[in-house]
C-alpha cells in the first residue's frame, strides 16, 4: 500500500489517494454512470501505459473497482480529480458505473490532488511533475515554497525540477521516456542546446553518472563562459557604457548564454559609493 504522506489535505482527502479503501471512504461512496465522468482537466500525467491499463482492466473484470475514483461537480456532469487509470480501464472491462467519492474542490486542489496521487505511485516523470509545478505557479500564483508545502517536498527540489522546462524539446522527452534521469539532466541546463543534447547522448550511450555528467557541462561551459568574457555582446557594451555614465564608475557586466549574469561597480573610496547608493535610492 502506498505511503500517503502528511501534506495538510485532511485526513478525508488523504485517505481517498490511498490503494484500499477505509471504512470511511467506502461510506462516503456512490455509484455513478461512467458516461457522466470526463477526464481531469489538470491531469499532470501525458502518458498512461497501455500494459498497466490492460492488467488493470483484467483486475476490474475479475475483481470489480475496488478503490473508488475521486471527482467533483462538473456542469450536469462530474470531473475526475483522481483515480483516471481506473475510469480508464472500467470502461475498457465494459462497466457502466463506477464507485466514486464526489468532492467540491477548487481548480488549485483539483491540480494538487492530481499530482500527489501520481507522485506517491511514481506515475509521473520529473518533467511532468516540472509542468505540473510551473502550472500551480503561473495559473494559481503560488509561491515555490507555497507550492512545497502543498506537495510535501522541498523548496529546493521544486526549483530544480521547474529548471528542467528550460532544457530542449529532445532532452526533455529522453527525460520523459526515464532515459535520462534528473540528476544527469540537470547540469545540462543553461548550456547552448547543441552542447546539452550532445551532452545527454554521451550520457546515455556511455552511461555517465549525475557527478560525471556535473564534471562534463562544467568543462564544457568554460569555453563558452571564457568566450562571452572576452567577446562583449554590443547590446551588453552599450549597456556597460551607458551605466558607467549615470553613475560615473567603471561598471563590468558579464552575461551568460542561459540570461543569468553578474553585475560589477567599482569604486575607489567611500564617498564614491554613498553617491550610488544616493542615486539607487532614488
Amino acid at each position: 500500500m502506498a505511503v500517503v504522506k502528511n501534506r495538510g489535505l485532511g485526513r478525508g482527502l488523504n485517505a481517498l489517494l490511498g490503494d484500499k479503501p477505509t471504512a470511511e471512504v467506502m461510506s462516503q461512496t456512490t455509484q455513478i454512470p461512467i458516461s457522466k465522468i470526463c477526464p481531469n482537466s489538470y491531469q499532470p500525467r501525458t502518458c498512461f501505459a497501455s500494459d498497466e491499463l490492460l492488467k488493470l482492466t483484467e483486475s476490474i473484470r475479475s475483481e470489480g473497482v475496488l478503490m473508488p475514483v475521486l471527482i467533483r461537480p462538473n456542469g450536469d456532469g462530474y470531473e475526475l480529480i483522481a483515480g483516471e487509470r481506473r475510469w480508464r480501464a472500467a470502461q475498457a472491462a465494459g462497466l457502466v458505473e463506477i464507485p466514486a467519492v464526489v468532492r467540491d474542490v477548487s481548480d488549485l486542489q483539483a491540480l494538487e490532488l492530481a499530482i500527489i496521487e501520481n507522485e506517491q505511485r511514481d506515475d509521473l516523470s520529473p518533467i511532468e511533475s516540472a509542468a505540473a509545478y510551473n502550472r500551480m505557479i503561473v495559473e494559481f500564483g503560488c509561491t515555490q515554497q507555497q507550492v512545497a508545502e502543498k506537495i510535501g517536498i522541498s523548496r529546493v527540489q521544486v526549483s530544480n525540477l521547474i529548471r528542467l522546462l528550460q532544457l530542449s524539446v529532445r532532452i526533455k522527452s529522453m527525460i520523459e521516456r526515464r532515459i535520462l534521469n534528473m540528476g544527469q539532466a540537470r547540469p545540462l541546463v543553461g548550456l547552448p542546446e547543441v552542447i546539452a543534447e550532445k551532452l545527454a547522448d554521451e550520457c546515455v550511450e556511455q552511461g555517465l553518472s549525475a557527478r560525471q555528467m556535473e564534471q562534463a557541462a562544467k568543462k564544457a561551459a568554460k569555453p563558452v563562459e571564457d568566450k562571452v568574457a572576452k567577446e562583449p555582446d554590443a547590446d551588453v557594451a552599450a549597456l556597460q557604457d551607458e551605466l558607467s555614465r549615470k553613475l560615473g564608475l567603471s561598471v563590468e557586466l558579464a552575461c551568460k548564454p542561459n540570461g543569468a549574469g553578474v553585475l560589477r561597480i567599482r569604486y575607489t573610496q567611500a564617498a564614491e559609493l554613498d553617491g550610488v547608493l544616493r542615486k539607487l535610492r532614488g
